[in-house]
């Protein structure tokens, strides 16, 4: 499997690692002499890359290594660039929109017994939970005063709070199985870029020791976006509570939407720091630091893939899901016309058979998001690290961009 990163990024490394560092974990003083010890070519001595194979840290620059330069050269001699190695999914270079899509796909198409073998368990699991919550606990409140123009004021209130919270826990459950599939898909897609397969066992005990601070991110994030939200909109609420209860409301949706802006912001900005912990086996603030360092000058590009990537799988996804929630009304008790006029109170079938189809809707985009986000991860890592020379040699390519003859096979 990848071994994990070194954390070090204020220098570059002029040569390759010695046997010394390699490993699934380096220390810190490991990574402080990788970075730091000139081992260049001897006089009359031909360089011979042997940089440690996975996920290692590769810039590009004026100053970088001696392999990257003869590849450019080659690719300018030839009239065009160099053919890519394949080893896996993706291509090891730049990625395009429809590569990465692609790359998403194909994990999950070539790999399928173990990508839809995580995302239905998840999805399974999460399910039941909201259906027995909804079934059980959540099926006795009562949210018809939110329609009714003569309700009191404690009515309302409470109708709101119940909806609050029947929604929040859903949210919450959705938000833990996201975060359980995004940790064990994150190691099924790294190791399709390489061209290797692994079992559900294998992508659990490689994830397990990052699961917990990957929750503690995922939370974070959560917490920042309403807190920056909840900050936009108080001031309209301090003044409506004052007496002005237009001039509050104005405030307050101004606010909440110059606050929206600036959350989406920083969501995107945060949004690769997910592999990055995964991967990287970094801290929760270190990762956000990586991602927010990898986003920086693309901040537009990661938006518009992510975004696509969303609306695809949701888009494919609610053609599973919204025939499912028709048949659930319709096999109700009192027919489609009856749901629509129960005035939220969902019976079991109900929410036995639209929870089959949210199932299934959640294993197709479980898949397509998280494959998407870490192959945004690598792509960007190649254009800024020169990554793809480091998975090359992770997937026995050994003389990749050495310009040595058949270096670049596999492409």
């Amino acid at each position: 499997m990848p071994p994990a990163l070194p954390t070090r990024r204020t220098a570059r490394p002029r040569a390759a690692a010695g046997p010394d560092q390699q490993g699934s974990k380096w220390s810190q003083s490991s990574a402080r002499r990788a970075v730091v010890r000139p081992t260049g070519p001897g006089p009359g001595q031909t360089r011979h890359p042997t940089a440690r194979p996975g996920w290692g840290n590769r810039p590009v620059g004026p100053n970088a290594p001696a392999d990257t330069a003869v590849r450019r050269r080659l690719g300018q001699r030839l009239g065009g660039p160099p053919p890519a190695a394949k080893p896996g999914v993706i291509p090891l270079r730049p990625l395009g929109v429809g590569e990465i899509l692609d790359g998403a796909v194909s994990t999950m198409r070539t790999y399928w017994r173990t990508v839809l073998g995580i995302s239905l368990t998840v999805a399974v699991v999460t399910q039941i939970l909201v259906i027995l919550l909804e079934g059980l606990v959540f099926n006795d409140t009562s949210t018809e005063a939110l329609d009714d123009p003569s309700a009191t004021l404690d009515e309302l209130t409470r109708a709101m709070g119940d909806a609050m919270l029947s929604s929040g826990v859903v949210f919450l459950i959705s938000l833990i199985g996201t975060v359980a599939a995004t940790a064990l898909l994150t190691t099924v897609t790294s190791r399709a870029v390489l061209g290797k397969s692994v079992t559900t066992g294998e992508a659990w005990r490689d994830a397990r020791p990052q699961v917990a601070k990957l929750f503690g991110l995922i939370f974070l994030l959560v917490l920042i976006a309403f807190g920056v939200v909840a900050v936009g909109i108080l001031p309209g609420i301090l003044v409506a509570i004052a007496g002005s209860g237009d001039g509050g409301a104005a405030l307050a949706v101004l606010g909440g939407l110059g606050a929206g802006f600036v959350a989406l912001w920083l969501m995107i900005r945060f949004s690769l720091a997910s592999p990055a912990l995964m991967l990287e086996k970094q801290g929760i603030v270190k990762s956000l630091g990586r991602s927010a360092k990898l986003v920086r000058g693309s901040w537009w590009r990661v938006f518009g893939i992510q975004l696509l990537a969303t609306i695809i799988a949701n888009v494919v996804a609610s053609i599973v899901v919204i025939p499912f929630t028709f048949l659930a009304a319709a096999l109700s008790g009192d027919g489609f016309t009856g749901f629509l006029n129960s005035g939220g109170d969902l019976g079991w079938t109900f929410l036995v058979v639209s929870g089959i189809g949210s199932v299934i809707g959640a294993m197709i985009t479980f898949p397509i998001t998280a494959g998407v986000t870490v192959l945004l991860y690598i792509d960007q890592r190649i254009r800024r690290e020169a990554l793809d020379l480091e998975l090359a040699r992770a997937a026995g390519l050994q003389d990749y961009g050495s310009g040595t003859p058949g270096s670049t096979a596999g492409g």
